[in-house]
């Protein structure tokens, strides 16, 4: 398996900072990381697993936003650190997960190394693509595509087609009413596109 030093294997420079200032932190699956509000210390690297990125308002409504998979950053976890800025979004473990941590004072200084400013231009040009997307599911489409596109992300990131999730939990992080979401579910079941059990969706097709 590729590491983030791998990335910068030809930097012997970089490669050395990354392995003096960075920390390893092993995390469970449902383990909050980051939460609206907070400071961000860290940029958070994914080593092993899959985090969920959920926008939140001041309210607590929600909204899906994409996953961060191995080698992958969150860019808006970059943003609060240029602009000072406390955290908008919810991080959390899809799976159990392994993040290199990068201090955030560290950021700018990097920069300095070519390697390090092509991964984050990278990673801010593959984010800003599914935000692009998101926000097309959320004005061009209607709620079924979204439950769509969300069910299909879950399955991706938790490489199974069967969700331990209840309805309620899928309607609150697509910022919908639990009835919608049990009801577009209902048709999806009659269509065979799902298999609906006790607090579990079974994906039967590709969606």
């Amino acid at each position: 398996m590729n590491t983030i030093t791998d990335i910068f294997l030809h930097n012997t420079e970089l490669k050395q900072e990354l392995e003096k200032h960075a920390r390893l932190k092993r995390i469970k699956k449902g383990d909050i990381i980051l939460n609206p509000g907070d400071e961000v210390l860290f940029i958070p690297i994914v080593q092993k697993g899959a985090i969920r990125i959920i926008r939140q308002d001041t309210s607590g409504a929600e909204v899906f936003l994409y996953h961060i998979y191995p080698l992958q950053t969150c860019t808006l976890s970059l943003t609060c650190c240029y602009t000072g800025k406390p955290s908008s979004i919810k991080a959390i473990a899809e799976t159990d997960s392994e993040l290199i941590l990068i201090p955030s004072n560290l950021i700018d200084t990097w920069n300095q190394y070519p390697e390090w400013k092509t991964y984050i231009n990278n990673s801010y040009s593959s984010r800003f693509s599914e935000l692009i997307q998101v926000i097309d599911l959320m004005a061009f489409n209607n709620m079924d595509k979204q439950l769509q596109h969300y069910l299909e992300e879950r399955c991706k990131a938790l490489n199974t087609s069967l969700l331990e999730i209840t309805h309620q939990e899928i309607a609150d992080e697509l910022h919908a009413h639990r009835e919608a979401i049990s009801r577009l579910l209902r048709h999806m079941e009659q269509k065979k596109m799902v298999k609906l059990g006790r607090n579990s969706i079974e994906v039967l097709l590709k969606i």
